[in-house]
Parts: C-alpha cells; structure tokens; sequence
C-alpha cells in the first residue's frame, strides 16, 4: 500500500458536480493498494497515517498527530500511486491492486480511521474526482508499506 499524506486547512472531493467528501484542517490521503496488500496491511498503514506528526506543537515543532487534535482524513482512492515509469513513459499498472480488491481495503481503511473517532471525508471509487486541496505547509509525506515497517 502507498499513501501520499499531505497536510491541509480544508480539502474536499468533487465528482460530477456534487461533493462526496470533505474535511476542514487535518490530512489528505491519497491511497494506492498493490499486490500483496491485506487487512494487516491496512491497519499497518492507518497506525502510520493517523499516527504522523506533522502538526506543530506549542513550540512549533511537528510533534502532533491528528487525532491528538481532532483533525479530519479525506481519503482518496489512487491506483496511480503503483504507476511504473521505468520502461517507456506510458505508466504500467501491472503492481496494482485490482479494483475489487482494492474498494474493499480501501474501504476498510477509511471505516478504520472512523472507528478511532476521526471524521472522515471520501472520495468516490473509480470516478473521475475533482480533489480541491488547501496545503498547509506544504507538508507532503509519502510511505511506502514495501518501506515503512
């Protein structure tokens, strides 16, 4: 699983003219899911994610995390992160989830994250998604699961 975490005042995802989801300050997720990807993984992932101290503290250091402060998850769907440039530069997906697949482990992400008490905003499994983003910062983090643990 790939996740580019990026740092926000408000964000929100617009598909065909309506809003599917939104949050105000707190984090975006754009989640990519690849082969070899599992429940253990999303949770792996979600500990990472929710855990990420790029909020500053009264210092003004990044020592806190979002749910330290009651900030918002916009999770958005993006098998691109598993694009494969190396050959070429049409994009190969081959390392990609396949779709069925990854609706259910991305849900489970977002349900998870829910679930701890976070408000989270989505956008739409395979459509063509409007993602309006106000970085803050800009503070952009990427982790790699293949990486992180």
């Amino acid at each position: 699983m790939r996740v580019v975490a990026q740092r926000c005042t408000a964000a929100r995802v617009v598909v065909d003219g309506e809003v599917t989801g939104e949050i105000g300050r707190g984090l975006v997720a754009f989640v990519g899911c690849g082969r070899g990807d599992d429940d253990a993984t999303v949770a792996a992932m979600l500990d990472k994610v929710l855990g990420l101290r790029v909020f500053a503290d009264d210092a003004g250091k990044m020592a806190r995390c979002l749910t330290d402060l009651g900030l918002g998850l916009l999770v958005v769907s993006q098998f691109t992160l598993y694009g494969d440039v190396r050959r070429g530069r049409r994009p190969s997906f081959d390392a990609a989830l396949p779709p069925d697949a990854a609706r259910r482990l991305l849900a489970r992400f977002a349900d998870g994250a829910r679930a701890r008490g976070v408000e989270v905003g989505e956008g739409r499994f395979g459509a063509d998604m409007r993602v309006l983003v106000e970085n803050d910062g800009p503070v952009t983090v990427l982790i790699d699961s293949q990486r992180a643990f």
